[in-house]
């Protein structure tokens, strides 16, 4: 059953306006769909029923509790066939295959920008992992897509150098990384040539032999270029018979206004269930772990409010600059790089209330009303820096304006800090705090939960003056060394009444001797199976929007001049008076076994 559901034109000109004359055989074209889909979908349904009951079968792996019934099981976004749906099992959920169905169909990966870092260090590795763990089906085909010339061998001498035996069955790593790579094969073209992306096609049909095809295609390219691609995708090589789905990497446009051009223009060709707009934060072992945390634990819900948190900080810090990407960071800074989409994102699965369901939608939409209860940014909560050069230990390093593709004068910032509200029952008038920067001492992610102090603490007067020292702080280290931790206090062995303040601690690599899988890993799998989840929903992105542009643009308009801090510090000392504003204190400034 083929998933697109919107037919676009055959012209290879970006004008999005179709014409009248399109417009009458569109009409006459999707009613002559419409009736073939439906009785499509009766046999479709019925082959299901039948194949569901086969004794031998396959599993498809999912990568989260939650059988996958948002989106495999839909047609016209109505659900169909609940019957067929798996009750949860103990880890993980599958749909199960018959080995019959398992031969008809295939699964084809368009990896869009193939020569470019992030498909050669992120997506190819992540597929291979994929398949390394028989994750991904028997008939699957790879295919690399961009401008530059290469054969069919030179991709895979391309990707083989970044491909890694990490996975814990290491035996017949190299025979799993040769057939990995048999299967993966290139196509040279322009990004907006429908002649060559209909040569694609046929290459793929060649591969799909016949066979029930569905396709993935992921955008590792350019923002500007996006369109282009989904057009000549949509047009000219979109399954006959499957699904069609496409990855779309962030950035998601500049600001409210650009990036609902940008989804417009995307649903010119795409419906919104084909549309997987990937943040890899989501992705991440600990974010996925928060829901769980929280919802899956008694001792923390109760405490999940204004009632015992003080504050909460998001602290995203890298130990290196630019390195090469000045020329696409100086279009966006710091704000639109991380606070936007990755931070935001973050938060919003940190506040949230607790969803009807783990079902994708229902997620989605208490992440939604997280941020649409959001005060918009205001300049005076908001602090910005940038790197200058430093010498240290008898080694320099360069400023920000240093990188030949960053003009002198750039009021680019390379670090932020920000408090943000939520105004909701839950959380009004505790302070969210962001932090983000390049260039900074170290380098980590984490989400830091300060408690309040405890009302009339018989042991006050061993903590002196400083009640900080006596505050509960529960952090979730997402990278690097996975870790959860809750600081308590207690007391020291020994006659005296001494106090200490000491770590509870979950060190992933302790406790699961387990490779952590990437991030890319989990959402490829994800999007494979039609699991939305952890993909952000083009309200999402308006509401994350919206809280933001009114300060970039501010920001701009007024050029406000982003202070300075020296290459490897802690950053702008500005950050510390926005945290003294709101009577709170950077949790990653102590000394502490984690640090």
């Amino acid at each position: 059953m083929a998933t697109r559901l919107m037919t676009p034109p055959s012209s290879s000109s970006t004008n999005f306006s179709p014409s009248s004359s399109f417009n009458n055989e569109a009409k006459l074209f999707t009613r002559f769909i419409s009736r073939s889909r439906k009785s499509c979908l009766s046999t479709w349904v019925s082959q299901i029923h039948s194949k569901m009951n086969a004794k031998k079968h396959f599993r498809l792996k999912s990568s989260n509790g939650h059988p996958l019934n948002a989106v495999s099981l839909h047609y016209d976004g109505k659900p169909i066939a609940k019957e067929n749906i798996e009750s949860p099992g103990k880890e993980r959920q599958s749909i199960l295959i018959s080995e019959a169905e398992k031969g008809e169909s295939t699964l084809s990966i368009t990896v869009v920008g193939a020569s470019g870092d992030l498909a050669k260090k992120k997506i190819f590795p992540a597929l291979f992992a994929l398949f390394y763990e028989d994750c991904l089906p028997e008939n699957f085909t790879v295919f690399g897509y961009a401008r530059t010339k290469l054969t069919d061998e030179e991709l895979r001498n391309m990707i083989s150098k970044t491909l890694t035996c990490r996975i814990d069955k290491r035996e017949n790593c190299e025979d799993k990384m040769d057939q990995f790579l048999k299967r993966c094969f290139y196509q040279a073209g322009q990004y907006n040539s429908e002649e060559h992306f209909s040569e694609l096609d046929k290459k793929l049909k060649e591969k799909e032999d016949g066979k029930l095809s569905n396709r993935l295609f992921y955008l590792s390219v350019p923002p500007n270029i996006f369109v282009d691609v989904v057009r000549c995708a949509s047009c000219s090589a979109a399954s006959a018979n499957g699904w069609t789905r496409v990855i779309v990497e962030k950035p998601f446009g500049r600001d409210s206004e650009s990036s609902g051009e940008l989804t417009r223009c995307l649903k010119q060709y795409l419906n919104e269930d084909q549309i997987f707009r990937i943040d890899h934060y989501l992705g991440k072992e600990l974010v996925e772990n928060l829901s769980v945390l929280r919802f899956s634990n008694l001792v923390f819900e109760p405490l999940w409010s204004r009632n015992y948190i003080r504050n909460v900080q998001l602290i995203f810090s890298e130990d290196f600059g630019t390195e090469g990407r000045g020329g696409y960071f100086d279009n966006y800074g710091i704000i639109r790089d991380i606070m936007q989409n990755h931070l935001l994102q973050i938060l919003a699965l940190f506040a949230m209330e607790t969803p009807v369901s783990l079902d994708a939608e229902d997620i989605r939409n208490e992440k939604v009303k997280v941020l649409r209860s959001m005060k918009p940014l205001q300049l005076e909560d908001v602090i910005v820096g940038q790197y200058k050069g430093h010498s240290k230990g008898g080694r320099s390093y360069p400023a920000y304006t240093d990188d030949p593709m960053v003009p002198n004068d750039s009021l680019t910032p390379t670090f932020a800090a920000a408090a943000l509200f939520i105004n909701n029952a839950r959380w009004d008038g505790i302070p969210f705090l962001m932090k983000a920067g390049k260039a900074l001492h170290t380098k980590r992610a984490e989400i830091r939960v300060q408690f309040r102090h405890v009302p009339g603490n018989l042991y006050k007067r061993n903590f002196g003056t400083d009640l900080d020292k006596a505050t509960n702080e529960l952090v979730l280290r997402v990278q690097p060394d996975e870790a959860i931790y809750l600081k308590i206090n207690n007391k020291v062995p020994g006659l005296g009444m001494r106090l200490d303040r000491s770590d509870l601690n979950l060190l992933y690599r302790a406790r699961y001797r387990k490779e952590i899988p990437d991030a890319y890993e989990r959402l490829l799998l994800d999007a494979i199976e039609g699991e939305r989840r952890l993909f952000i929903r083009s309200d999402e992105l308006d509401a994350a929007w919206a809280l933001f542009t009114p300060l970039l643009k501010e920001l701009e308009e007024k050029k406000i001049v982003p202070e300075l801090y020296p290459y490897g510090s802690r950053g702008p000392v500005g950050a510390h008076y926005l945290a003294a504003k709101h009577n709170v204190r950077w949790g990653d400034l102590g000394n502490e076994m984690y640090e």
